[in-house]
């Protein structure tokens, strides 16, 4: 099932660019004009190619957080914020709109930093993996080798004598999204381990017979053992060689563990109107791919440099604070929003940017929306389905709060899209979790996740610079950027007005889409009518599957017409926008009684 759907996605791909040709710049989108005025500029300054070569530096590092790598990261989006006029926020004057600064905190634990390992096969001269093409073959706090490495001999898992040898594990990994887990222990005696994974189904491993997930192992300052992990490729050449009689193996591991701070990037465009009140994006900078998340890193670094060219030269005035994030998965942006009550108040909406860059032609899948909760996570049906990474908490419609922000976002993409001539895929997925959206969603803030799924070497060491499009870059940090610059513009009436009308539309066409489907399933003999608030209670017959499709689509209609509500609070200060509301609200109350009425016929 997983690789039928990533087969289905990969046939609506577009060509993208290949490494080392230029970019093309995407023309500016028409299909709104109220927001022409932003959205042409930004795709004029935007550079894709920019943002790629900040990539290629970044991804060479391994960055667990903290480490040097990690550090590196920050310090080369620093200098570009440096360079785009950003001033260090303790040296800022109160006229100054670009700031910068970076927040420390210590560790738990030492930090990790990988530099280079290898196991070679005595009397082999190849060696089975190296660090150079294997980013991932160690476990992060394995400890190092003597200098000029350790030779032993391998045995198998449950030896009776593992006393200065290396012990390999035919078992590991997961069979899950990866990450961190799966580094297990090391014997008492043994030098080391050799592990071989298992990974997840959408990473094809018969084809990618020599990608390696990263992993970690408990942090251990007596036993100064390491690990290391053992392709499909790795394993079965080690296997053969057991098969033959004993082996030995040449290890060298370079690694430090030190004790580092923490560190967070926070960079700000001062709101001009309304400071306290603010847009927040972030961009993880842990996890040692390209696409994840080098391309998120460098995307909003090209961003923020965007965004002052544009308030340099008058092109944008942003009346609300736009705040950029760079820092650990999660852990940063929950730290932002609940440290400081005041600045959590003022969070009006939260992006995250997270594998933004994917050539899809080579990773597969699609670029993705990743909606808030809207009734499409309780009733997942049509377009709007799960990714194979997995649905996450099932969600019932009181999870639900109606807000146009999912559509806004979304159509700013599919402006972008249209300016490529429909060549570039948008789409977008139900609400799941797992990256720096969840903490916006969990506060009950707006938060949306821009990303790429399914990609074949989604948490694996074959997420190198070849998987990454320029082109792709681009195109989400046009539709990403212009999202922020038009919401938080505050003293632009025209901007709530024309998104009333757009939503209106969005409805119309949504509960369309949805009448559609509804009237599929009530054709179909064997439909089950079935309300998720009291799934105890399946009512099979016909009344009871009409009762569930009028609430799908009654919740459709409910929450747009609480979205259209909302949009005034866009403007500073905010206007009286009564009589566009009741018009847009009109039209989604009309729209969605015509569509119920099919039902019944």
């Amino acid at each position: 099932m997983l690789l039928l759907r990533a087969t289905l996605l990969l046939a609506v791909q577009i060509t993208v660019r290949p490494v080392g040709s230029p970019a093309q710049q995407p023309r500016p989108a028409q299909s709104n004009p109220a927001f022409r005025e932003i959205v042409a500029p930004v795709a004029r300054i935007l550079s894709g190619d920019r943002a790629f070569q900040t990539v290629n530096y970044i991804q060479q590092f391994y960055r667990d957080p903290g480490s040097r790598g990690f550090d590196a990261a920050l310090d080369t989006v620093t200098r570009i914020l440096v360079a785009a006029g950003y001033v260090r926020e303790d040296q800022a004057r109160p006229t100054d709109r670009l700031t910068y600064r970076v927040e420390s905190r210590p560790l738990s634990r030492p930090a990790w930093s990988p530099l280079d390992a290898s196991i070679t096969l005595v009397g082999e001269r190849e060696p089975l993996e190296q660090w150079s093409t294997n980013h991932n073959m160690l476990a992060s706090n394995s400890w190092s080798t003597p200098t000029e490495g350790i030779t032993a001999e391998i045995v198998p898992a449950g030896a009776p004598d593992v006393k200065g040898k290396i012990v390999f594990i035919d078992v590991g990994g997961t069979g899950g999204g990866g990450g961190r887990r799966g580094g297990g222990g090391v014997p008492a005696g043994a030098v080391g381990v050799l592990q071989a994974q298992i990974l997840p189904a959408y990473n094809q491993q018969e084809k990618n017979r020599t990608a390696l997930g990263f992993r970690g192992m408990a942090y251990d300052s007596v036993n100064k053992a390491w690990t290391i992990f053992l392709s499909l490729a790795a394993k079965e050449r080690l296997k053969a060689a057991m098969a033959k009689g004993p082996v030995q193996a040449h290890v060298v591991v370079r690694a430090v563990s030190e004790i580092r701070p923490e560190r967070t990037l926070v960079a700000e465009i001062r709101g001009s109107i309304a400071p306290t009140e603010r847009f927040v994006y972030s961009a993880h900078v842990q996890e040692p791919g390209a696409n994840d998340n080098a391309t998120g890193v460098a995307l909003l670094a090209e961003m923020a440099r965007t965004a002052a060219v544009m308030l340099k030269a008058g092109q944008v005035n942003p009346g609300r604070t736009i705040t950029m994030l760079w820092g650990v998965e999660i852990s940063s942006t929950q730290r932002y929003i609940s440290e400081d009550s005041v600045r959590r108040k003022g969070i009006t909406w939260g992006m995250s940017l997270d594998m933004v860059g994917e050539n899809t032609a080579l990773t597969g899948g699609t670029f993705l929306i990743e909606k808030m909760p809207d009734p499409s996570k309780v009733w997942v049906r049509g377009e709007d389905q799960h990714t194979e990474w997995g649905a996450g908490r099932p969600m019932t419609a009181k999870d639900i709060w109606p807000h146009y922000y999912n559509d806004f976002v979304k159509q700013r993409c599919v402006d972008q899209s249209v300016a490529t001539g429909g060549a570039w895929v948008v789409k977008a997925n139900p609400y799941e979790g797992g990256s720096d959206h969840t903490p916006f969603v969990s506060a009950r803030i707006p938060g949306v996740l821009m990303w790429h799924f399914t990609d074949q070497h989604y948490h694996d060491d074959l997420d190198r610079i070849d998987m990454v499009s320029a082109s792709e870059l681009a195109h989400v940090g046009n539709c990403a950027l212009a999202t922020s610059l038009v919401l938080t513009a505050g003293n632009k009436p025209g901007y709530a007005r024309a998104a009333i009308e757009e939503m209106a539309g969005i409805a119309e066409r949504r509960l369309d889409a949805e009448g559609a489907l509804s009237r599929v399933v009530l054709a179909a003999k064997d439909g089950i009518g079935r309300i998720p608030e009291d799934a105890t209670k399946p009512d099979t017959t016909t009344a009871g599957a009409l009762a569930l499709q009028t609430t799908i689509l009654e919740a459709w209609r409910d929450y747009y017409l609480g979205a259209i509500a909302r949009i005034p609070e866009m403007t500073l200060p905010q206007l009286d926008l009564a009589a566009e509301v009741t018009a847009g609200q009109a039209r989604v109350t009309k729209q969605a009684a015509e569509v119920l009425k099919t039902l019944r016929r």
